[in-house]
C-alpha cells in the first residue's frame, strides 16, 4: 500500500496543487538566484515536487481507500517519519564520527573544501538533532496523538506537507552547508529563505496539532500531549526570533541578523538552550511519559507530578540561556539571573526522571529481560545526570573550568547519546511491531546487540570527554612559580590525542548499534505476512490507551 493510496480523490487532488506549487516555488528559486547555493536548492525543490507530482498521479485514478477510515488511526505518516528518522540518523552519525576521527587525524582530511572540520560539522549537529531528533518527535506525536485522545488525525494532507517539508528543509540545511553557506549561528546555520520555509510547515504543524485535540474524544488531555505542545509552540517562538535577518538581495543566499553585539549573543543562546529544553527535552518527556507505561505495562507513579514538574520546566528553563556567558560582555545580573534558574531547574527535571523511574517499580524484571524497555530505563537514568551536570556547570565558578573545554561536548553527548538517543530508540522498537502487524521485531537478538553497542559507546564517549575536559581546564589554568602559564595552548591539544581517539571508538559503536537498529526495522516491515500489512488501529469506545 502506497502512501498515496491512503488519500482520497480530492485529497490526491489536493496532494497534487501542492506538488505543483513546490516545483513553482523551486522554479522561481533557481530563476531568481541563478546560480549558487540557492539555485542548487530550488533545483532540489523541483525535483521533489515533480517526484511527487508523478508520485501521487500515479494512484490518483486508484481505488478510494476504505469507506469506514475515519473510524481508524492514520498511521502512514508514523511509518514514514520512522524511516526518515533512521535515515537521518545514520548520516548524522557517520558525519560525526568522521569529524572526531579528523580531530585525532587531521591529516585525512581530503584536499577538498566540502570535508573540511567546519563544513561537516554542523552537518552532524543539524542531521542529528533535527533529522533524526525532529523526525522522531512529529512521528510519534503523530502516533501518540491520536491514541491518547481516540481520534484520528484531523486532515490526511497535513501531515504530509508537515514530514516532508520538514525534511526538505533539513536537506537544503546540510547540502547548504557542504557547499559552504551558513549564517554561523550555533543550531540555526540555514540560511534565510530555508528558515522561512520552515515557519509556514511548523505553523502547519501546530495547527494539525490543535485541531486534532479539539476532535478528541476523551476529554482529558494526556501529559504527553502538554509536552508535544510546549515543543512546537516554544520551537515556532525561538526559530522565528533568534532567525530574524534582512536578506542581501531575494536572489542571493546570504543575509544579516537585525540583531547585533552582546544583543546577538543573548539572542543566540536564549534560542540555543532552549533548543536543548525545548526540541531536546519536553518533546522526548512526551515521548517517555507515553512509551514507557505502555511498554512496562505500569501507570505513571505519579499522574500530578508529571504535571507539577511539566510547569515548573516550562517556567524555569526559559530563562537559563545566559548561563552560556559567563565572563562575557553580558550584564552581570543577566549571567546570575541564568545560573540561579539553571539551578533551581533542577527540582522539576529530577521530578520528571524520578517519576520514571519509579514508574517501573513493579516491572524491574521486564527492565531485566525487555531490551526495548532497558532503552527507556537508561533514558531516564541518563536524562536525571545530565541536568544535574547542567545545572552544576552553571555555576559561575565551575564554568570558569569547564567553559570551553571538551567536558562541554561530554555533556552535551550524555544528553543527546543516553537521553535523547535512548529514548528514540525504545520509542521505535515498540512502535515498528505494531505498525508491522507483528507481535516483536524480526531480530530480537539484535536489540540487545543494539542496546550494550549503545550503552558501551555512549560511557566510552561521555567518560573520555568529561577526562579530556577537566585535563584542559586545568592545564590553561597551570602557572608556574614565575607567574607564566605553565602548559601552552599546543602542548593542551597534544595532551587530548588519547581522548579523542576513545570519543572516536565510541561513537563508531554507537553507531553501529544505529545501524543495526535500521536494518532491524526493514527486516520487520519486510516480514510482515500479507495478511498482516500494516494497518490502522481502529477507533473504538474504550479508554484512552
Amino acid at each position: 500500500m502506497t502512501a498515496a493510496s491512503t488519500l482520497s480523490h480530492s485529497e490526491r487532488r489536493i496532494g497534487v496543487g501542492l506538488s505543483v506549487a513546490l516545483v513553482l516555488l523551486g522554479l522561481t528559486m533557481a530563476i531568481a538566484a541563478r546560480q549558487g547555493v540557492m539555485a542548487v536548492h530550488g533545483a532540489m525543490a523541483m525535483i521533489l515536487g515533480i517526484f511527487l507530482v508523478i508520485r501521487i498521479g500515479g494512484a490518483f485514478y486508484g481505488s478510494e481507500p476504505d469507506a469506514d477510515r475515519q473510524h481508524q488511526y492514520y498511521d502512514a505518516p508514523t511509518r514514514f517519519g520512522i524511516s526518515m528518522t533512521l535515515i537521518w540518523a545514520i548520516i548524522g552519525m557517520a558525519a560525526g564520527v568522521w569529524v572526531a576521527a579528523l580531530l585525532y587525524w587531521p591529516e585525512a582530511t581530503p584536499a577538498l573544501p566540502w570535508t573540511s572540520f567546519g563544513r561537516l560539522r554542523p552537518v552532524h549537529t543539524t542531521s542529528v538533532i533535527f533529522g533524526f531528533g525532529g523526525n522522531a518527535l512529529i512521528a510519534t506525536s503523530f502516533y501518540v496523538l491520536q491514541r491518547t485522545s481516540r481520534t484520528r488525525l484531523a486532515d490526511s494532507i497535513s501531515p504530509w506537507f508537515v514530514l516532508i517539508g520538514f525534511n526538505l528543509f533539513c536537506a537544503w540545511a546540510v547540502t547548504g552547508y557542504l557547499m559552504g553557506s551558513t549564517q554561523s549561528k550555533e543550531y540555526a546555520e540555514a540560511e534565510w529563505y530555508a528558515d522561512l520555509w520552515l515557519v509556514v510547515v511548523w505553523v502547519t504543524y501546530f495547527i494539525l496539532y490543535i485541531r486534532t485535540l479539539a476532535r478528541r474524544h476523551e476529554p482529558h488531555i494526556y501529559v504527553a500531549n502538554w509536552y508535544y505542545m510546549a515543543f512546537i509552540l516554544v520551537v515556532a517562538m525561538l526559530h522565528i526570533v533568534n532567525n530574524l535577518a534582512l536578506p542581501v538581495s531575494f536572489g542571493a543566499a546570504d543575509s544579516f541578523t537585525i540583531w547585533a553585539g552582546v544583543q546577538d549573543a543573548m539572542i543566540q543562546w536564549w534560542y540555543g538552550h532552549n533548543a536543548v529544553a525545548f526540541f531536546l527535552t519536553a518533546g522526548f518527556l512526551g515521548m517517555l511519559y507515553y512509551f514507557l507505561p505502555v511498554r512496562s505495562g505500569r501507570p505513571i507513579w505519579s499522574y500530578r507530578l508529571s504535571i507539577v514538574s511539566f510547569w515548573g520546566i516550562v517556567f524555569f528553563y526559559i530563562w537559563v540561556g545566559s548561563h552560556h556567558l559567563h565572563y562575557t560582555a553580558l550584564p552581570y545580573w543577566v549571567q546570575t539571573l541564568g545560573m540561579t534558574f539553571s539551578v533551581m531547574l533542577l527540582v522539576p527535571s529530577w521530578a520528571s526522571a524520578g517519576n520514571a523511574i519509579a514508574t517501573l517499580n513493579g516491572a524491574w524484571h521486564k527492565v531485566r529481560d525487555d531490551a526495548t524497555l532497558r532503552f527507556m530505563f537508561v533514558a531516564a537514568v541518563f536524562y536525571g545526570l545530565s541536568t544535574f551536570e547542567g545545572s552544576f556547570l552553571a555555576i559561575r565558578p565551575v564554568n570558569a573550568l569547564s567553559h570551553y573545554t571538551d567536558w562541554t561536548v561530554g555533556h552535551v553527548h550524555s544528553g543527546t547519546l543516553g537521553w535523547v538517543a535512548m529514548i528514540i530508540f525504545g520509542a521505535i522498537y515498540t512502535l515498528v511491531p505494531h505498525l508491522s502487524g507483528r507481535e516483536t521485531m524480526a531480530w530480537p537478538r539484535a536489540i540487545e546487540w543494539h542496546f550494550w553497542l549503545a550503552i558501551v559507546g555512549t560511557l566510552i564517549y561521555v567518560i573520555s570527554m568529561w577526562n579530556a575536559g577537566i585535563t584542559q581546564g586545568l592545564m590553561w589554568r597551570a602557572y608556574d612559580e614565575n607567574g607564566a602559564l605553565s602548559y601552552s595552548f599546543v602542548e593542551s591539544v597534544q595532551a587530548m590525542a588519547p581522548y579523542y581517539l576513545l570519543r572516536t571508538i565510541g561513537g563508531a559503536m554507537f553507531l553501529t548499534g544505529t545501524v543495526i537498529c535500521a536494518l532491524n526495522c526493514w527486516a520487520t516491515y519486510r516480514a510482515a505476512a500479507p495478511l498482516h500489512q500494516p494497518r490502522d488501529h481502529p477507533l473504538k469506545p474504550q479508554p484512552a490507551e
